[in-house]
């Protein structure tokens, strides 16, 4: 089994530097306080960021979408958007990252004067810290095996999914649920019983040459949803956007998931419902879109 998010291992990781509030330390070396309210509290936002040929691609809806989740929960970055980006950029040429590799930019409250819920605890700097890995996805060709489980998504004023926060225990639940079934990864339902999303990445399928994913309304807007709902729009493939019911899912004839990570990963089964072996012919062609898109992403914003 291989979620979405497994890695070949890459002995040049064994070397690389992380970024620790402005310095650069050995990964294995790398540590925050017991009192950081990330650590005790998952008090904070994140990004995952993915570097192909030289660009950090699509780092401006990254960062964008960092500094508005930080807003929403009252943490101050402490740096700004183009601080950050020539941190991030220090980081790469200190480790000598060209291509493939992945990066997650964390940002939380900071130490706080004793571990507890206030945030007026907090001693007043946020903790930033990003990781550097050399990762190519490993994902087998034959494509993901997911169980849609029972632990359900929500909305903004019970968890807002939109914020990529430190806390992702209901994600971790359903994706507990779905090993226990002899699966890959959970889809997740929303409150009213329709399709929202995987536990880590975002879900469509394809019925009678139609793309199908839900609205963001009870799922995490994720980026690479975004760029693949473009694509579609652009002329890749028809697309409808709406709420579905588990049993339109289990009736597709192909299904895929995407993410920073993995980009576009075919989906094999749904709790026992088979889809063609490896990429069916509309996954195939938006997979090459999406390859053509971070190509020329990276022609046009080149950070190395």
């Amino acid at each position: 089994m291989a979620g979405s998010q497994d890695f070949a291992e890459d002995p040049r990781n064994a070397g690389v530097l992380a970024l620790v509030d402005g310095a650069l330390v050995p990964l294995q070396d790398a540590s925050v306080s017991i009192f950081d309210a990330g650590f005790g509290l998952g008090d904070g936002v994140w990004e995952g960021l993915r570097l192909h040929q030289g660009a950090l691609l699509f780092l401006e809806a990254h960062l964008d979408r960092l500094y508005a989740g930080a807003r929403a929960i009252a943490i101050d970055v402490g740096l700004t958007p183009d601080q950050m980006r020539a941190e991030l950029l220090r980081l790469l040429v200190a480790n000598r990252m060209e291509d493939g590799a992945h990066l997650r930019l964390m940002v939380t409250r900071g130490r706080k004067h004793s571990i507890n819920q206030d945030p007026r605890h907090a001693l007043g700097k946020a903790t930033v810290v990003c990781t550097a890995e050399f990762k190519v996805p490993s994902v087998a060709g034959t494509g993901l095996n997911l169980h849609i489980g029972s632990i359900r998504t929500s909305g903004a004023e019970t968890f807002d999914m939109h914020l990529n926060s430190h806390s992702r225990l209901n994600y971790i639940r359903a994706l507990l649920e779905a090993i226990d079934q002899g699966a890959d990864e959970a889809v997740m339902l929303d409150p009213h019983g329709m399709i929202a999303s995987c536990n880590a990445t975002n879900l469509f399928w394809v019925k009678d040459g139609e793309v199908r994913c839900a609205t963001d309304r009870f799922c995490f807007p994720g980026i690479t949803r975004t760029n693949v709902i473009a694509l579609c729009q652009g002329g890749a493939a028809p697309i409808r956007v709406g709420d579905f019911p588990p049993q339109d899912l289990l009736g597709a004839d192909e299904a895929f998931v995407t993410g920073t990570m993995g980009g576009i990963t075919p989906v094999a089964a749904v709790d026992g419902t088979r889809f063609p072996a490896g990429a069916g012919p509309v996954t195939q062609a938006l997979q090459a879109a999406y390859a053509a898109l971070k190509d020329r992403y990276a022609r046009e914003h080149p950070l190395l």
